[in-house]
């Protein structure tokens, strides 16, 4: 989120409702539109770990929400349609700090992922990037992030080589930074459907130190884009989105990939690991390994040669 929104708004206000954890979790992996301006930012947790299903969600808003800002966030958790939000003013405290108090930082592999509240505890034999929340997905604190984080870390331990890397559906660009520190040689390029996605993660180049032109950034809706026909063939291509996109998506992915290519899929839950995998192997594109956090696989898929 901006610095913007935070010069807006003298004070913040936060709206709070229980979730199941599924709600929860689906919540974390996509970017729902309200028509709320400024968009709110919203947070997900786990709050008492004797309970994994019941689940909470905090939305921060720039002003006091009305019946229709309720109605609208309310319509994300069903499981909470009888239940009353709690409604607080945060006076003028720092939201930002306040949003991200409990985004402690991740470690996956040799990454270490933080925002600013912890910028000065950062591992020496760390590959660090500071992300911070907002409207787009991908601080490193999902399992579907760390556990691409962990993959593309594995594969660089393996000795993989890469030379065109494509990270569709970048939301942050946490896994385009990733590759690029893994592959400085590479080209790079990341795409997201939300042109909101794009601006954060050319923000978030700037705030790591990342080059203007290190990484190509696109919003693209698939792979239909000229700029990621003309950066193709990829030799390594991540899709951190959900189960039904890269569904949808294996014939245009598998018409991108270069022969023996390797392809990171995350974002669908362990229950639809199959279908997933059977919509790439009707294209020559076989499983090679996968990481189950929690709820979620992570694949490896290497493309036939």
């Amino acid at each position: 989120m901006s610095a913007e929104w935070k010069v807006q708004s003298a004070e913040s206000w936060k709206l709070t409702l229980p979730c199941s954890r599924a709600e929860g979790e689906l919540l974390a992996v996509i970017d729902p539109e309200f028509g709320i301006e400024p968009a709110p930012v919203l947070m997900t947790s786990e709050p008492d770990a004797s309970r994994p299903e019941q689940w909470r969600l905090d939305v921060y808003l720039a002003a006091e929400p009305g019946p229709d800002e309720i109605a609208a966030i309310r319509s994300l958790v069903p499981s909470a349609a009888n239940a009353t939000p709690v409604i607080e003013r945060l006076d003028d405290q720092d939201w930002v700090t306040v949003s991200q108090r409990w985004l402690t930082p991740i470690r996956a592999g040799r990454f270490h992922v933080h925002t600013a509240a912890f910028a000065d505890d950062v591992p020496a034999d760390a590959v660090a990037f500071r992300i911070e929340a907002g409207r787009a997905f991908g601080t490193g604190h999902h399992e579907t992030t760390a556990g691409c984080l962990e993959k593309l870390d594995a594969l660089a331990g393996e000795g993989a080589s890469f030379a065109r890397i494509a990270d569709i559906g970048t939301g942050t660009g946490l896994l385009a930074f990733a590759a690029k520190a893994l592959w400085p040689d590479a080209a790079v390029i990341a795409s997201d459907i939300d042109p909101v996605a794009i601006d954060v993660t050319a923000a978030n180049m700037a705030a790591n130190g990342i080059p203007a032109d290190a990484i190509a950034l696109v919003a693209a809706d698939g792979m239909d884009e000229p700029a990621l026909r003309d950066a193709a063939p990829f030799d390594l291509l991540v899709a951190n989105i959900l189960a039904g996109p890269l569904v949808a998506l294996a014939p245009s992915f598998a018409a991108a990939l270069a022969p023996g290519a390797t392809v990171v899929l995350a974002g669908l839950l362990t229950v639809q690991a199959e279908e997933v995998l059977a919509a790439y192997a009707a294209h020559g594109i076989r499983e090679a390994g996968r990481i189950e956090r929690g709820d979620w696989s992570i694949l490896r898929l290497v493309q036939r040669a």
